[in-house]
This record gives C-alpha cells, structure tokens and sequence, in this order.
C-alpha cells in the first residue's frame, strides 16, 4: 500500500472554506453592480500568455515575480501577473470586433511570485475596469468617479483616494536633467511609505546627486489642499503645462459631483509599473492604513501600442480584493455567512419527505433560498446545520400540516414561531424580512 500524501497547499496560495468564499462573492457582485452601472462590460482572456507578450513592458522586478516556464510545446509562457497587460494584448487583437471608447471589466486571479505577508499573496484576484480609446479628462474623471461608487457600495466610505501625475513630474525631472533614469527614479519613490524618506534619499543618491536627492523629496513630499500641492509642484516643473492643467480639470468633476474630499494630490504617488503615462492613484482606507494601498492604477497611453501601430490612450483601475478582504478582516466589517440558505426544512419524519420537497419546489419558485434536511435525524443535529450554515428561518411540517397543506415557519434568531402558515404567506414572510435585512 501506498503512502498517504500530506493534503497541503503551496506557500502563498490558499483553500477557501464557504464562509470566506461567500463574503468575497458578495463583495465581487456588489462591485460588479457598480461597474456595470458605468456601462462597463465583461472579457475575459487566458491565465497563460507567451512571456514576450507580458514582459515587453517591465522592469526587472516584475520579471522576478512572474511565474514563467516552458510547456510541453517548447513555449516560452508565464503567468498573468496582472490583468491589464493581457487587456493591452486583447485590444490589439480584437481592435477590428470592438468600438471605441472601449469600456471593460475583468475580475479574475493574476500570479506573482513575490513574498507572501499579510494582504499579499501569490494567488489574488483583481477587480479591473479600462477605458481604451480616450484620451478625454472625462475618461480619466470617470475610473475615478467608479473607485469611489465600488466601495461605497460595499459600505466603505472613510477612504483617501491619493492622485498625481507622472507628467509633471517627468517635466521636474527634466530641468534636473534626469529624465533619462525616471524609470528607476519613480520605482524608488514609489517605496517612500514601505521604507521612509531617509532610506528613499538614499537610493535616490545611486542615480544622482544627494542636491538633486533632496530635491526630489522636497517635491514628493509636499502636503496640503488639492490646488495648492498643485501649484507647489508646478513651480517645481516649470509652471502650468497640460498636464496639471489636467488634473484641475479632473479636480473641478469630483467638486461638481461633491466627492473631492475622498481625493488628496500626493506627489509621492508614482506607481512602479513603468507602462503608466499620465494621472496615476491609489487608495487607502484610512483606519487601516497598514494594509497599504486597496486599489490603485492610472493612465497608459503608450500600452497597446507594444503590440499594434495605432496609439490607443488608456486609462484604468483595479481593487484588489484579497487585500481588501484582508483589510475589511482587520476592522471588523466583513461579516461571514456558511450558506445562501433563506430557510431550512427540517425532515421530522420521512415518510413526509414527498411533502416536504413539494414546499421546497413551490417557495424556491417564489424566490425563496432553501432547501430539505435529507433525513429524520435528532432535531438538535438539525438545529446545529442551519447554526453553521447561518440559516435565518427553520420550518417545520407536521402529520396535520401535511394533511392541511400548511407549514410552521420558526426564527431561528429569537425562536418565535408562527404555525398554520400557506406556502404563499410563508414566502411573504422570509422575503419581507430578506429585503429589509
């Protein structure tokens, strides 16, 4: 006989008991709600590409985290690590079948094979919405305007979304003449919150002067009121250009919708992905700030054209919902279900069982979730099902009911019961408790 294989998964990977998978469900349907309000539509594209196709546009970093092989064909491929380098791909491809603006969403699983720590795992899912094919302020307005919706509709309102762009400060890294190592400059500054300015200063000094350092933090680290950062780091660039005239246009959207308290201009905002050209953002929810960022993203106007002639701007967004979960977890706001279950028939006797199917057809068929206990045991082991499943509403059908074609319908929370109910009427019930729930 063979030895037993130790069940385990890989490091950084991990199993999903049904409470856990239920809360993330129901956080992915509601953001998919509010992305399809937008007007956004679903794709959906391969977990695998060809290597070439996903690390023509990254930097080394990237390319340590990527899960890359060879396959059974002699391919070169890898992993998805994101879902926007795949849609760049899509776009080329499919640029004849689609219209444009090009409104998509993608929520699926993305690999990288960085550290694991808390909020951060190898295996995650990403909640992504585009916009291709516009390279209108509205456009850019509008991931925005969704960022917010997306976690208002999952009740999380106290959130700071951080804004900037890369242009301005490509145009300051200009007059210090070190445009030419903004690449590894922004990927630097990027880490200012994991690792401090004083370490960011110096890694900053292996691409330049500690003048030229010091100047760059000066910039990154201005604070205050949305236009007066703005007009610091203008000053900073060389004065007013499109770029900033950009994000007053954007500023000036969130005001007339009455959310720009929600949005801060933080020039230490860079994102580390190089393929970004324009605004660029991330959000933190603000009484978990250790989690750091739950969803960021920005402009790409150079993306598609890695693989077709034609310029096609873009401008997008992802939450990443396992950090997100991770944060929810920490402040005590992601309440765990074990079932969709509306209510319970307990199977008291099973010469009934005929019966008892029957209300589970007829209550399913008026929207209600249930189902039968499939057998006649003890009613406390019943009882502990629907405790562990979270089921609401038990309901109980004697030899009388059966005869009078009525039910008895049971809170499972304050344990009141209601006895002689119609099928019809016990549907009214869970459902008018259901919506109000």
């Amino acid at each position: 006989m063979s030895e037993m294989i130790q069940p385990r998964v890989l490091k950084g990977f991990r199993d999903f008991l049904p409470q856990n998978e239920i809360a993330r469900n129901e956080l992915i349907e509601k953001i998919t709600n509010v992305y399809r309000s937008f007007g956004f539509v679903p794709i959906d594209t391969p977990v695998l590409e060809y290597t070439e196709i996903l690390l023509r546009k990254s930097n080394g970093e990237t390319e340590k985290q990527v899960f890359r092989f060879t396959d059974n064909g002699g391919r070169d491929v890898a992993m998805r690590f994101d879902l926007t380098v795949p849609f760049a791909r899509f776009t080329a491809e499919h640029k004849g079948e689609l219209y444009f603006p090009f409104k998509r969403y993608h929520i699926a699983k993305v690999w990288r094979g960085e550290k694991p720590q808390a909020g951060r795992y190898r295996e995650f899912v990403q909640c992504d919405v585009d916009i291709v094919g516009s390279d209108a302020a509205s456009s850019d307005f509008e991931i925005l305007c969704v960022m917010k919706a997306a976690f208002s509709a999952i009740d999380v309102d106290d959130i700071t979304i951080h804004v900037n762009h890369r242009g301005i400060f490509n145009r300051f890294l200009t007059l210090l003449n070190l445009l030419e190592k903004s690449e590894d400059i922004l990927r630097v500054v990027d880490k200012i919150a994991k690792i401090g300015t004083e370490n960011v200063k110096a890694e900053l000094c292996q691409y330049t002067t500690e003048e030229n350092a010091a100047k760059i933090l000066d910039y990154v680290t201005q604070k205050g009121d949305f236009l007066e950062v703005l007009e610091k780091i203008e000053s900073f660039a060389g004065g007013r250009d499109s770029d900033s005239d950009r994000l007053r246009e954007i500023y000036e959207m969130l005001k007339a919708v009455g959310i720009e308290k929600n949005y801060v201009l933080d020039p230490s905002i860079t994102r580390g992905l190089d393929y970004y050209t324009g605004i660029v953002y991330e959000t933190f929810l603000n009484d978990v700030p250790s989690i750091g960022s739950v969803c960021s993203g920005g402009r790409y106007d150079n993306l598609a054209g890695l693989y077709m002639k034609e310029k096609v701007p873009g401008v997008g967004m992802s939450i990443g919902l396992d950090r997100l979960v991770a944060a929810l977890e920490q402040r005590g706001s992601l309440h765990a279900k074990g079932s969709y279950l509306d209510a319970e028939i307990y199977c008291q006797n099973e010469s009934n069982m005929l019966y008892y199917q029957k209300v589970a057809f007829a209550l399913r068929s008026m929207g209600v979730n249930v189902e039968v206990f499939p057998s006649a045991k003890k009613m406390a082991q019943q009882y502990a099902l629907t405790t562990a499943k979270s089921v609401p509403w038990g309901i109980l059908c004697d030899d009388k009911d059966v005869e009078n074609g009525t039910l008895t319908l049971k809170n499972l929370k304050n344990r009141e019961a209601t006895e002689s109910l119609s099928i019809a009427s016990c549907a009214k019930l869970i459902l008018a408790e259901k919506q109000c729930g």
